[in-house]
Formats: structure tokens, C-alpha cells, sequence
């Protein structure tokens, strides 16, 4: 891939989470060189964007823009054609996906996404990993907020244990922040065609057949640990976990993993509860949904201000036998500053740090595409890791 026009180039610049993506790669540009363009169907939105980087670097004012659309094979096929590595943060996924792997894959490409949705991951595993592998590609999902903080910390609490014994792992989320159009496009989607989920417990199973991975039973309860209420999660957090889990052998003989939310105060848990159900049951009909999509509309998202006040922090407990854990993992805003800043270090690590990389190719959780060299990256731009195992 050396004799390739571009390093990166950045599908989706003109969403919202895109856009952020676009300007953390422009500032990124200054102390870490790259080639890059910006590729997207809508010509005018497209040079909007690029007029906004020119702000922070002038050179950008001539970065070069690919025209290419989900529902023309033959455009992805040639942007991919052009670089090393595809960054994409069209969604939803499910919907506007596929097409883009496949032409990946028969690039021989390397590819990163936004992904949160079960089902797109659960079917690209299943349609192209094989594929993937015998190109020699890497495709990695879920490198924002979905998945990277719950991928590693679940990876170095159990690394922190002794591999020989089984190990229990367990995520509690807490932290605010608000959400774009985008994203509201993507949850309700994910409300209204959830049954599809259900497939992710079909595939994957170990390579070695001698060992366990599983869930831990969650329940909602107190927990004096977290000081608050443990509520289950079911995002696709655990299902990158446990894939990640059934590859490599730290996570021992018998790996169990647990999700949650903190939430503090049960009158916070009560109206959260009623307000999500309410919007379960809105996705089911298309007026209903058509209403919750109006609430805001794809391409916008919460401003500078909002991003700045909202934080994250996951802790992971881990047990074995003779041992414990405990990881935490914190930044900022998660769903969009820290997202951008994820997905344009996951491409950079790519790009600059491939020597460094595990051998692993095809479909891949970001643990296993990236290791060590991701979370040096991360760390170095602010995102606080922190081994407190020692204070167990």
C-alpha cells in the first residue's frame, strides 16, 4: 500500500462526529504528518468542511475531496483504491455499512469505523473475516466510545490477574453528556430492529476449545463498590469484550464479564427507566419514530460548550482466585471530542505504528488490531488510564 495517493481518508466528514474527526486529524497533521482527503457524497457540504480546517491549517485549502456514496459500489471501491486506511462514521451502520467493507476488503485496505451497532458487527464478522484475513487487512470496529475504553480496560484488569485461574471482569460506566442526530438516528434504529442481536451469540466461539467465555448474570442492584446503583448495560461493549476474550489467552481458562451503568440516586434510575421505555416502544411504529427523529435532526449535535462540561469514567473490577483488580479509565466528552480522538488514533496507529502491531488480520475488536501501541496513543493525548490494583 506505500505507493497509495493517501494514508487516510476520512468518510463522513460532513456529519457531525465526522467533522470533529476531521478537525482532530487537522490539528493532528502539524506534529505528525500524513496525507489525507476528505470523501463524501455532497460536494458543497464536503468543501464547507474543508473551508472549516483551512481555519486551523491554510494548506488545508486545497486538500483533496473524493466523491463517493454508499449506493454506488464502484465509488467506495475507488476511494478505497487511493489509501491505506478508510475512517468511516457513516451510520447507521447497519444500513449503510456493508458496502464499504467490501470494498475494503477487495482493496486490501485497512478500515476503522464508529460502529456501535451488534448486529452490523455480528454480520460483518460472519460475511468477511475470512476474506479479510486472506488479504492481509485489517478491519477494526468499534473504535470510539463503542468500544475502546470498555475493550482495554477489560483487557488490563484481567492481564493484571494470573492467566492460569478464572477471572471475572466487570465495567461500570458512569460519567453525562447529550447526543447528536446521527446518533439518535442509530439508537432508534437499533430500538425498532433489535431482534437482530440475538445472532451475536451464534458465532464466535473460542479458538480453543478447552476454554469459557461468557457473561456474568446481571442484575440490577446496590453496590457499596461503586457507591450507587449497578443497572446492566446491553450495549455491544460485552460482545467486543468476549470476542476479544475468545482470541487471546490472558483472559484465562474461564473469562465471565460483566456491564453496567452507575447510577447514584434511584429517582435518577426510575426516570431514566421510564424515559427509555417510553422510547422503545415509540421506535416500534413509524409515526412514533418519524416524532423521536425530529427531536434532532442528523448532522447536528450538542455545541463546544455542552461537549466541554461532560465527562466519562469506567471502572473495571477484575477477581480470580488468588488475586484482584481494579482499572479505571476516564476523559471527556465521550460520545463526540473523545470518539474523534479514538477513531483518528486508531487510523494514525495504522499508519505510523504498523511495525509495532499484533499479527492479528481480518475482523478485529480494537484490542486485538492494536494492543499496546493504541494505548499509548490515547494516554498520550489526555485519556487517563489508571492501575489501581495495587490499592485492592
Amino acid at each position: 500500500m506505500d505507493d497509495r495517493r493517501f494514508d487516510i481518508v476520512l468518510f463522513g466528514a460532513t456529519g457531525f462526529t465526522g467533522g470533529l474527526t476531521a478537525e482532530y486529524l487537522a490539528r493532528k497533521q502539524a506534529t505528525e504528518p500524513f496525507t489525507w482527503a476528505l470523501a463524501g457524497r455532497n460536494r458543497p457540504k464536503l468543501e464547507a468542511v474543508r473551508e472549516r480546517l483551512a481555519a486551523i491549517d491554510p494548506a488545508l485549502a486545497e486538500m483533496e475531496l473524493i466523491s463517493a456514496d454508499t449506493d454506488d459500489y464502484d465509488s467506495l471501491l475507488s476511494m478505497a483504491q487511493q489509501t491505506r486506511v478508510v475512517l468511516t462514521t457513516v451510520g447507521p451502520f447497519n444500513r449503510y455499512g456493508e458496502p464499504l467493507v467490501k470494498a475494503c476488503v477487495a482493496a486490501g485496505t485497512d478500515y476503522v469505523d464508529s460502529t456501535g451497532e451488534p448486529n452490523f458487527v455480528n454480520d460483518i464478522v460472519n460475511q468477511y473475516d475470512e476474506a479479510a484475513r486472506q488479504k492481509n487487512v485489517r478491519i477494526v470496529n468499534c473504535c470510539g466510545f463503542d468500544s475502546i475504553p470498555h475493550d482495554y480496560g477489560a483487557w488490563l484488569a484481567a492481564r493484571a490477574l494470573s492467566d492460569d485461574e478464572p477471572i471475572v471482569v466487570e465495567g461500570f460506566l458512569s460519567g453525562s453528556g447529550t447526543f447528536s442526530g446521527g446518533t439518535l438516528q442509530t439508537a432508534i434504529e437499533a430500538m425498532a430492529f433489535n431482534a437482530a442481536r440475538v445472532k451475536l451469540k451464534r458465532q464466535n466461539k473460542p479458538v480453543d476449545p478447552g476454554r469459557k467465555v461468557r457473561s456474568v448474570k446481571t442484575r440490577l442492584h446496590r453496590s457499596k463498590r461503586i457507591n450507587g446503583w449497578a443497572v446492566p448495560l446491553p450495549t455491544i461493549d460485552p460482545h467486543i469484550v468476549k470476542r476479544t476474550a475468545r482470541i487471546l489467552p490472558e483472559y484465562g481458562p474461564n473469562f465471565q464479564y460483566g456491564h453496567y451503568l452507575r447510577v447514584k440516586r434511584l429517582p435518577t434510575l426510575v426516570a431514566g427507566g421510564v424515559g427509555i421505555g417510553a422510547a422503545v416502544l415509540m421506535a416500534q411504529t413509524k409515526p412514533t419514530r418519524d416524532l423521536l427523529l425530529k427531536i434532532r435532526p442528523a448532522g447536528e449535535g450538542p455545541d463546544e460548550s455542552k461537549r466541554a462540561k461532560s465527562r466519562f469514567k469506567v471502572t473495571f473490577f477484575g477477581r480470580s482466585r488468588s488475586a484482584t483488580s481494579k482499572i479505571v479509565i476516564s476523559g471527556g466528552d465521550p460520545g463526540y471530542d473523545e470518539t474523534a480522538k479514538m477513531l483518528s488514533e486508531a487510523a494514525l496507529c495504522l499508519i505510523h505504528d504498523r511495525d509495532q502491531l499484533p499479527d492479528q488480520v481480518g475482523v478485529l475488536t480494537p484490542v486485538l488490531a492494536f494492543r499496546e501501541p493504541l494505548l499509548r496513543r490515547l494516554m498520550n493525548t489526555g485519556i487517563q488510564v489508571e492501575n489501581l490494583s495495587q490499592q485492592q
